[in-house]
């Protein structure tokens, strides 16, 4: 088993300074810091959990918010859950998963208790009940996600106003003038959940900036619900040309009902989509989409945590930036016949 003077000696520093880089009692210098995590991985030291808790007063635990909910898609919370717990893992803290929806509850119980050192909150809301909560804890916390007041406040989350501009830019760039958007389920929209709302948000303001026209349908994903809310779009807004979906359920059965009417793909009808990158590249066509950074996000997180626990940072707002990827699903706009 490797020891914390192994590691002192790899990284040519005192075993004090590796004790202080795993405790964050002391401010060490990035550089050092650096070099000292460095050896930590290489040499595969992992500290005695019972001993570091004891030294520290801390249980190096990092507690998970993650509300599992119907109407949200799985995977990829899972996903930015599995990136939290291997990052954390390699700053030497364990997770602890909440996955009840028990809102502010879930917080008080945290905060005041010996059961974590810091917390991380997903499936933010704009006004999310948690929120106060987080603020008055002494215990430092994270959103991934933004909600509409982001004082006192640390968020990692994609920029999904951001990404609602590029999908439409794309799309208006093609040459399509009537969009309709397939959004979450209904009850994402009730809650006023973050990225949901501020998705169509950028793509209001886009659209209105570039004279198109936009209408947005929440859905509950699947082949009947997808058939319904289509007939519903195409009723309304016969003219309808392209399509972005922020629902990974409804990408397959809206792809399938396109060219079921005998709608082709993209010679008469575009589809841009919000989505893992899987969901786009195994889709019957490939689809154009702004990938979600889950991995980055959940990693971005822990290390916001951990320089908080050390000491070393300020609230952030920190959001990526979205990329569009061109595939197969996307065209210019059919001619006005």
């Amino acid at each position: 088993m490797v020891t914390l003077a192994e590691v002192a000696r790899h990284a040519g520093v005192s075993a004090s300074t590796v004790s202080y880089v795993l405790s964050g009692k002391r401010s060490i210098s990035t550089p050092t810091r650096e070099r000292v995590e460095l050896s930590i991985r290489e040499l595969g030291y992992h500290p005695n959990a019972g001993a570091r808790a004891l030294a520290s007063s801390r249980s190096n635990i990092i507690a998970l918010m993650v509300p599992l909910r119907t109407d949200i898609y799985v995977p990829v919370m899972m996903e930015i859950a599995i990136a939290v717990a291997t990052t954390a893992r390699a700053h030497g803290f364990d997770v602890l998963l909440l996955t009840g929806e028990e809102g502010p509850e879930a917080v008080r119980r945290i905060a005041g208790s010996s059961l974590a050192d810091a917390m991380i909150l997903m499936d933010v809301q704009l006004h999310d009940e948690r929120l106060p909560l987080l603020r008055e804890s002494e215990r430092p916390g994270v959103l991934i996600g933004l909600p509409a007041d982001t004082t006192g406040l640390t968020c990692v989350d994609l920029d999904f106003a951001a990404t609602g501009t590029l999908c439409v830019e794309h799309l208006a760039g093609l040459g399509h003038r009537e969009l309709a958007v397939i959004g979450e389920a209904a009850a994402v929209y009730e809650r006023h959940t973050g990225f949901a709302e501020r998705t169509v948000e950028g793509i209001r303001s886009r659209a209105r900036d570039l004279g198109v026209r936009v209408l947005h349908r929440p859905c509950e994903g699947g082949f009947a619900a997808m058939a319904g809310t289509l007939a519903r779009i195409f009723d309304e807004r016969p003219g309808t040309t392209g399509f972005i979906v922020q629902n990974e359920a409804a990408v397959e059965p809206l792809l399938n009902l396109l060219r079921q009417q005998g709608r082709a793909i993209p010679e008469d009808v575009s589809v841009v989509a919000i989505c893992p990158e899987q969901v786009a590249v195994q889709a019957s066509v490939s689809v154009t989409s702004v990938a979600i950074p889950a991995q980055e996000m959940g990693r971005r997180a822990v290390e916001q945590i951990v320089a908080k626990l050390q000491g070393r940072a300020a609230d952030e707002i920190e959001l990526l930036k979205p990329e569009l990827t061109i595939r197969a699903s996307s065209g210019p706009a059919p001619a006005a016949g």
